[in-house]
């Protein structure tokens, strides 16, 4: 009999039991779950006699190094600052390990430690990162082997609310870490690479840089830069390319919208608010407005954004309960990003049944014969509003692929690894398609620049 720790019981962690537990008996392993949650790490296992769930504290040292050395793999599913512990415990107890965050310096540094001890330590495989790669790297080694040179490169992630769900004025609503939303883009200018000229977007400009998208059966979308488009050219061996670019996906307006509160700078997190427990959501809004001894908070509010009463971008802020005062933050100490999320929260959390979706595309040009071709490709993957959300889904299934992979001893390359290599992303995205998530190529003449609205 095999053993597989699962560290952490969050949200994408039940489709990956899930999957894990209808194979454990044919595999021959035993699943434990530990989580600071006993009941969480219960619920997930469900009384499975292939499976038993844990308290643990993973700040206990001597509690995490023991349920450690009792497995064969280690799956982390904590948030992405703790898995660096963990990571250390299992190359010292010579175990594999797998993580769907972005290797940090720290992860980088176990990369010898763990080629010496032939262990796998598998990072950024999820969805973005992780399906994003497995699914460039299928088509860009599929374009060189045949002699083809890459000239182009874009990739766009979103996660949405599905089609039937969208019933805000946003086209939005939390599907993942609401943190992340509100705090997006900042920390340094955007970096890409376009025919050959570096280019830069400063974080206060980020949202009105955008491109259109349309994706089949889906309509429109748009998509601001990520921050660093620029560390991916070595990761994909694209080296020469001439253009790389990598963008989040929104519905077309978000991000017009979004930049209201980037320019009043609700959205900033480096410093506290004075009584922002007991600051009510209008108290909130007019502290980032001019004084004024007549205007209403409501109309300060426009003049400073240079809005009408009727204008769609004032009917997505009343939308929001802004300028409420009763509710209030009811958060100690906090600074105004976490203020705002807490009033998005409100607007913006996925009731029970609402179902989310995670949409892909990417772009590939290149040139083979002295033709120039592109090829666009894209990814839907909707949730059933349960826990098998589609974040959950494009996560977790992966996550569980890998760790069974690692186990199995098919993916045979040691050390500190992304899923770029074809051992690891063949037969996982193919296995992928039995879930339902699946890309749809199509190939074109390439388009050049004259189409992109950058």
């Amino acid at each position: 009999m095999r053993y597989i720790l699962i560290i952490g019981a969050g949200k994408s962690t039940g489709v990956l039991v899930d999957y894990l537990l209808k194979k454990a008996k044919k595999e021959q392993f035993h699943i434990t779950l530990a989580d600071k949650s006993l009941e969480a790490a219960q619920a997930l296992i469900d009384g499975n006699d292939n499976a038993k769930a844990m308290e643990l504290d993973i700040f206990n040292a001597t509690a995490r190094t023991q349920i450690i050395e009792t497995a064969d793999i280690i799956i982390s599913m904590l948030p992405a600052r703790f898995h660096i512990e963990v990571a250390r415990d299992c190359v010292k107890l010579g175990k594999s390990m797998v993580t769907a965050s972005y290797v940090s310096p720290e992860m980088q540094e176990l990369d010898g430690p763990a080629k010496e001890k032939k262990l796998v330590l598998m990072n950024e495989i999820g969805v973005d990162p992780g399906i994003d790669h497995m699914s460039a790297m299928q088509v860009i080694d599929r374009i060189q082997n045949k002699g083809g040179k890459m000239i182009l490169f874009e990739s766009f992630t979103g996660g949405l609310v599905a089609p039937e769900d969208d019933n805000n004025l946003w086209n939005y609503k939390f599907t993942w870490n609401p943190r992340n939303v509100v705090v997006a883009g900042q920390g340094g200018a955007a970096k890409f690479i376009q025919e050959n000229k570096y280019k830069y977007i400063p974080y206060h400009r980020l949202f009105r840089r955008t491109e259109f998208l349309d994706v089949d059966g889906y309509g429109r979308f748009e998509a601001y830069a990520n921050r660093n488009s620029l560390q991916y050219r070595e990761i994909y061996g694209l080296d020469d390319i001439a253009t790389l670019y990598r963008g989040t996906m929104r519905r077309v307006g978000y991000s017009k919208a979004w930049n209201m509160f980037v320019q009043l700078g609700m959205t900033d997190d480096s410093y506290i608010l004075d009584n922002s427990e007991n600051m009510t959501y209008r108290e909130f809004v007019n502290s980032f407005l001019p004084y004024s001894p007549t205007d209403s908070v409501e109309l300060k509010m426009r003049h400073e954004l240079k809005i009408d009463q009727d204008d769609i971008m004032w009917e997505k802020l009343m939308e929001l309960d802004l300028f409420n005062n009763e509710k209030t933050i009811g958060i100690k100490d906090a600074s105004p990003a976490m203020a705002l999320q807490k009033i998005l929260e409100d607007s913006w959390t996925l009731q029970k049944g609402e179902k989310d979706m995670i949409v892909m595309y990417h772009k590939f040009g290149y040139e083979l014969g002295g033709e120039k071709k592109q090829i666009d490709s894209t990814m839907v993957c909707l949730g059933d509003g349960d826990r098998q959300t589609a974040m959950a889904k494009t996560v977790g299934l992966p996550v569980a692929m890998a760790a069974l992979a690692i186990l199995n001893g098919t993916i045979k390359t040691y050390g500190v690894q992304i899923p770029i290599s074809r051992e690891v992303y063949e037969p996982i995205l193919s296995e992928l398609q039995e879930y339902g998530i699946r890309f749809r190529e199509s190939e074109t003449p390439y388009l050049g620049y004259n189409a992109l609205n950058r």
